[in-house]
C-alpha cells in the first residue's frame, strides 16, 4: 500500500478514536449531570433541645378538723385529687337526693330550658308528708290536687331538702319505692359507684351511704346535667302550695360556690357535697368536693371555706410552650439553615406539684419553606396530653446545580 494511503488510514483511525472518546466523555458528562441534577439530596435531621420539666411546689390543704372524711376533685381531672379521713362508705344523709335526682332524670329526662310534665299531688302524697313529719325528717306542705311540674318537684326536693317530695318524685317516675331502689342500684352499678348504697330516696335511712370518691363522681354527674346544675345553683324558688323555698347550702354564691347539696341526720352529722368555680390565672377550674360528718353546718361552712382557699392555691396555670419558642434547628449539607419554633402557645392547668413535660419530635427534611410544619411538641400533664405544631423559622432551599455537580456523593 502506498505510504500516503497508509498515512491517511492512520489519521482516519486516530480521528475515529478521538471522536468516540469525545462522545464517550460527553455521554459520561451528560449522564453524570443528569443523575447529579436530579438525584434526591440528603435529608437533614433536626437538632432538637429538650425543654425543662415544669413543676410547682405543693400547697398544704386546710382539711376540716371536725369532719369524718372528705375528698376533692375537679372537672377535667380524673378521680380524686386529694382526700382526708377514712375513705370508707359513710352515711350521706340528704346528699342521697342527688342520686334520686340523677336516676329520675335518666328515666324521665327534661330538656334544657323545659320544666317537664305536670304532676298532680294526691291524698297519698299528703299521707307521705305526714309520715315524714312523724319520722322527724325535713318536709314541705302538700295539698291534694295541686299540680307541680317535674322541675318544681325537683326544686322542692333539692333546695329545702323536702324528704316527702323525694318520695313523691320516685313514686311518680317508677311506680313505687321498691322499683326506684332497683333502678338506683342498677344506675350505681352502671357508673361504677361500687362504694355507694341506696336504701331510700331521701337519705334519712343511714343505709344510704357512699364513699368520698364516689360522691365526687356523683357531684360531677350533677354538673353534667343542665337542668340539675341550674337547680342546685338556685338561691330560692317559688313553688305552688309551698311558696318561697330557700337553698339550705349556706355557702352558695360565696367564694365561687355554685352548688351542690347539703345533708343532715343525727347519724351522718352535717354533710356537704359542694362545687365551686375557682380562678386560676386567666382560667377557671370547677372543683367538686365533699365533707361528711361535721358537727353542724355553721362549722362545716367555715371549714369548707378555708379548704377552698387552699385548693385554689394548689392549682397552677403553666405555659410550658410559648409561641415562637425555639426548639432547635436544621442545617443542610449545602449550607442552608433554619430554626424550629412553636407555632402557638399552650397553657395548661396543673394540680399541686404534678410535673409538666414537653417532648419534641421533628421529621428529617431535604428542604422546607418558612412556616411549614415539621414536627410536634407534645405536652404531658395530669395524665393527659396536648400537642403544639413545630414549624420552620426560615427556609431551607434545594441545593443549586453547582453544588449538585460538585458533590457527587452528597
Amino acid at each position: 500500500m502506498p505510504p500516503s494511503r497508509r498515512h491517511d488510514k492512520s489519521v482516519y483511525v486516530r480521528r475515529r478514536i478521538a471522536v468516540v472518546a469525545i462522545l464517550a466523555v460527553l455521554v459520561g458528562i451528560g449522564t453524570y449531570s443528569g443523575i447529579a441534577l436530579t438525584r434526591p439530596v440528603p435529608a437533614a435531621a433536626a437538632a432538637l433541645s429538650v425543654p425543662a420539666t415544669v413543676s410547682n411546689p405543693a400547697v398544704p390543704l386546710a382539711w376540716p378538723q371536725s369532719g369524718h372524711n372528705g375528698a376533692i376533685g375537679a372537672i377535667g381531672f380524673d378521680g380524686v385529687l386529694a382526700d382526708y379521713g377514712p375513705q370508707e362508705t359513710t352515711p350521706m344523709a340528704s346528699i342521697t337526693k342527688t342520686v334520686t335526682a340523677l336516676v329520675t332524670l335518666e328515666a324521665k329526662p327534661i330538656a334544657a330550658g323545659d320544666t317537664g310534665p305536670g304532676i298532680p299531688l294526691t291524698v297519698a302524697d299528703q299521707r307521705i308528708y305526714q309520715q315524714v313529719i312523724a319520722e322527724g325528717g325535713s318536709a314541705a306542705p302538700v295539698v291534694p290536687g295541686a299540680v307541680f311540674t317535674q322541675r318544681q318537684i325537683l326544686e322542692a326536693m333539692m333546695l329545702p331538702s323536702a324528704n316527702n317530695y323525694s318520695i313523691t318524685l320516685v313514686n311518680w317516675a317508677f311506680g313505687s319505692m321498691d322499683a326506684y331502689l332497683e333502678a338506683a342500684r342498677a344506675w350505681l352499678a352502671e357508673h361504677g359507684l361500687n362504694g355507694t348504697t341506696i336504701a331510700d330516696s331521701s337519705g334519712l335511712n343511714p343505709g344510704s351511704a357512699s364513699t368520698p370518691a364516689d360522691l365526687v363522681t356523683i357531684g360531677k354527674l350533677v354538673l353534667q346535667n343542665p337542668v340539675l346544675k341550674e337547680i342546685v345553683a338556685e338561691q330560692q324558688a317559688e313553688l305552688p302550695v309551698i311558696g318561697t323555698v330557700h337553698n339550705t347550702n349556706l355557702l352558695l354564691g360565696q367564694d365561687g360556690v355554685i352548688g351542690l347539696k347539703t345533708g343532715t341526720t343525727d347519724i351522718a352529722g352535717a354533710c356537704l357535697l359542694f362545687a365551686a368555680e375557682l380562678p386560676v390565672g386567666a382560667s377557671t377550674v370547677t372543683v367538686v368536693g365533699v365533707v361528711l360528718g361535721a358537727p353542724n353546718h355553721r362549722v362545716l361552712a367555715e371549714e369548707v371555706t378555708a379548704l377552698l382557699g387552699t385548693v385554689g392555691q394548689a392549682f397552677h396555670e403553666v405555659t410550658p410552650v410559648a409561641a415562637g419558642q425555639d426548639f432547635g434547628s436544621y442545617s443542610s449539607v449545602w449550607g442552608d439553615s433554619a430554626s424550629v419554633v412553636a407555632r402557638e402557645s399552650a397553657t395548661v392547668i396543673t394540680w399541686q406539684d404534678q410535673p409538666v413535660t414537653v417532648k419534641a419530635t421533628a421529621d428529617a427534611i431535604a428542604s422546607g419553606t418558612d412556616g411549614e410544619q415539621v414536627g410536634t411538641a407534645t405536652i404531658s400533664y395530669n395524665g393527659g396530653q396536648q400537642s403544639v405544631p413545630l414549624t420552620l423559622n426560615g427556609t431551607i432551599a434545594e441545593p443549586d446545580p453547582f453544588w449538585r455537580l460538585t458533590n457527587p456523593v452528597g
